[in-house]
């Protein structure tokens, strides 16, 4: 099977997902960890946008991108997840309730997604609120990714700035949109399923 550019995009987005576990775990520096797995992060979301934007305008949607654009965004923001809980110590405590908000979120609304897909044969359509999500999820991983650097170089002029409080501000973000989403397309699934709702 020959890919377009879409297809290459997504798949270069999986190939990124281990790089970026790999910069921000493995190594002991904070900057380079921190820095490194962000720059990564930043480019694998900028393929997010540019394959699916590409396939549309050039008309070269797939079967092969309709069902791997989806997977390569989950296997991003799991690994961004994942990456975070093992790194950052002192967010954990908070950050683990985040990330299960967000899997969850993510994996009930698939689930619900192949069940109308294989039930009527419809798909639910990606709606506004679902792509402020995505980008309020990218934007908060960043800022926890980025904010370490941040304090480290604040932590040379004052030393007040000990709490990560744009990491918190992010978490709260995230876990909000993403509850109110995941709402949005539960009562999108029910109207699906039964339209007299």
């Amino acid at each position: 099977m020959k890919l377009n550019l879409p297809n290459k995009l997504t798949l270069l987005r999986c190939v990124l997902v281990p790089i970026f576990l790999a910069v921000l775990i493995i190594p002991s520096n904070t900057y380079v960890a921190c820095i490194g797995s962000a720059v990564i992060f930043i480019a694998a979301s900028v393929t997010d946008a540019l394959d699916g934007n590409i396939a549309r305008k050039y008309n070269l949607i797939t079967n092969f991108g309709k069902f791997m654009d989806p997977l390569a965004d989950k296997l991003l923001v799991f690994g961004a997840l994942l990456g975070i809980l093992y790194r950052f110590e002192n967010l954990r405590p908070v950050f683990v309730w985040c990330a299960f908000i967000v899997i969850f979120r993510e994996l009930a609304v698939t689930s619900m997604r192949l069940v109308v897909s294989g039930a009527s044969g419809k798909v639910i359509a990606a709606k506004m609120i679902g792509k402020i999500k995505t980008v309020t999820q990218i934007t908060a991983v960043i800022i926890i990714l980025l904010e370490p650097v941040l304090m480290g170089i604040v932590a040379n002029f004052v030393n007040f700035y000990t709490v990560p409080v744009l990491s918190y501000i992010g978490m709260l973000a995230m876990a909000v949109m993403t509850l109110v989403s995941g709402v949005d397309y539960i009562k999108s699934y029910w109207e699906y399923i039964d339209p007299s709702k």
